[in-house]
């Protein structure tokens, strides 16, 4: 299929606004349909770009623009197709960076859907390729018959991929996930580490001809998180068009497994709403659990993350908190959207997997710093997102799951804060709060702001010079442990002064610095600043 084709269907009713004869010429190898400011390292050559041009306003800068098409050009993008929705029309400043960079341009008006021109592509594709003659390397019938036969009957993964490439030689090649899971492998694929997966997935470059490794999206449509790859490490014997054909295989077999996990979803909002309930009564919870199939006895470990507050930012949180949960072999866990914001999931910690089977299945302690070492990997899936985590203690039983809840909701807060501090992605789980900054860190913002206005008093008006130096002092005299002398030292100051501030400070706070506990309210509230 040609980017031209796609403006002669009536049913997509696209307009194009740039592009020249040879442009539309270029033959469509897939779709992928993206938001980033910066998406050239997720693309494929020959794929049209979809952009509903949420990463643009009026306000910006030509260049950011002007960066985006650069991006796709880089890539081998064979057309961007900009969404209408947002903004009411493609704005000129892109029509102008696409002439200049030489990316054919086409307008989707707002009641033709992105999954509409996916759908066109690859089913006319599919169409194409079973229409052509053996010597165009189209997957063999007898191939596409049998696995159309393995999909049906629910074969399982490593079945359906070994299938498809026997015809090739039956080479190494893995189904990964964004973040380097095996979904399935062929019996010549040895094992391969998650983070040296993810790492391959990262420095994967477009096919070409006679590549030292292939790497093909499996879903243009799925998320970053949500994403599968079709990785074959060493050099293959096959055109591009056969390995698109096995992808979209897998494109089908994930379908089938989304819409499972969806219906999934159902149970585990109930549980996680019972969960989230202070008293939910005794029969309930057990029966809730068994809906989401997790035993009615604990222990359990319950993990809650978010991706911010923008549009969609729950559904991301929970399709990377079942990708990195996945990550447990032989650990069941229900997953879903929390009410009031980002998703949570509760892990069942005596899953009956042996505690030595595989990294992650023994003691809550493994768990949690099982999930540690692959949030660097989660984070990586999305430059545009910072995933923020927080985990519970175990808790022992059904009715401690509020609490639990509770825990993991705190870590959270701490993990926001301390990741917006520092611009990272953080998980912390409640074991990790073992300073009073980091236990302060848990409490909502507004709280915080609360607490150390009222404590610090009148000092609080960081806005007046000798209140702002009256902080200073006491910060240093109680980061001294309330040496007059080093406090004296540390500022160049007399030890006098130093009296008569921290007089001032007792003065207007109310409080006696040579007490343990007033000394306490004010480290806490000088931290809740």
């Amino acid at each position: 299929m040609h980017v031209e084709d796609l403006l002669r269907l009536e049913s997509l009713d696209l307009t194009l606004l740039w592009g020249s004869p040879p442009l539309l010429a270029r033959e469509i190898s897939g779709v992928t349909a993206t938001d980033l400011e910066d998406p050239g390292r997720f693309l494929q050559r020959g794929e049209i770009v979809l952009s509903g041009l949420v990463w643009w306003s009026a306000a910006d800068e030509e260049a950011k623009t002007d960066r985006f098409v650069a991006a796709l050009r880089d890539a081998g993008a064979a057309a961007l197709l900009a969404g209408e929705e947002t903004h009411g029309t493609v704005p000129k400043v892109l029509v102008d960076a696409c002439r200049r960079h030489g990316i054919a341009l086409l307008s989707v008006p707002v009641h033709t859907s992105f999954r509409a021109i996916t759908d066109t592509v690859y089913l006319r594709q599919w169409g194409d390729l079973s229409r052509r003659p053996a010597d165009h390397y189209a997957l063999p019938e007898n191939v596409r018959g049998e696995l159309s036969r393995l999909l049906s009957d629910g074969a399982d993964p490593d079945t359906l991929l070994t299938r498809a490439v026997a015809h090739l030689g039956a080479p190494p090649c893995y189904v990964l996930s964004a973040t380097g899971r095996a979904v399935a492998r062929t019996p010549a694929a040895p094992r391969l580490p998650a983070r040296q997966a993810a790492r391959r997935l990262k420095a994967a470059a477009p096919f070409a001809a006679a590549p030292a490794s292939t790497t093909l999206r499996v879903d243009p449509d799925a998320s970053p998180y949500g994403q599968w790859y079709l990785h074959l490490p060493g050099p293959v014997d096959a055109p591009p068009r056969m390995l698109h054909e096995i992808a979209e295989v897998f494109a089908q077999y994930r379908q089938g497994l989304l819409r499972r996990r969806a219906a999934a979803r159902v149970p585990a909002t109930k549980l996680l709403e019972l969960a989230a309930a202070p008293r939910p009564g005794s029969a309930p919870l057990p029966a809730a659990l068994r809906a989401c199939g997790l035993p009615d006895h604990g222990p359990y470990t319950v993990i809650a993350v978010s991706m911010g507050a923008e549009e969609g930012a729950a559904e991301a949180g929970a399709e990377a908190l079942d990708e990195l949960l996945r990550h447990l072999p032989g650990r069941r866990f229900a997953t879903a959207r929390l009410a009031t914001g980002g998703a949570a999931a509760v892990i069942a910690t005596d899953s009956g997997a042996p505690a030595a089977s595989a990294p992650g299945a023994g003691a809550p302690g493994a768990v949690v710093a099982t999930l540690k070492g692959l949030w660097p990997t989660l984070d990586a899936c999305d430059d545009a997102t910072l995933p923020y985590g927080g985990i519970s203690t175990p808790a022992a039983g059904p009715q401690e799951l509020n609490g639990a809840l509770e825990q993991a909701r705190y870590a959270l807060t701490a993990a926001v804060r301390a990741g917006s501090a520092d611009g990272t992605a953080q998980l912390t789980a409640v074991e990790d709060l073992t300073t009073l900054d980091a236990l302060l860190a848990g409490i909502p913002a507004d709280v915080r702001t609360a607490f150390g206005i009222h404590a610090l008093g009148p000092l609080a008006d960081a806005t007046n010079p000798s209140h702002r130096m009256l902080l200073e002092t006491l910060d240093t005299f109680l980061a001294h442990n309330g040496s007059w002398a080093r406090t004296a030292e540390a500022l160049h100051l007399h030890v006098n002064t130093v009296h008569y501030r921290i007089g001032r400070v007792e003065l207007l706070t109310g409080r006696d610095l040579a007490r343990l506990d007033h000394k306490l309210d004010l480290k806490a509230a000088l931290l809740c600043r």
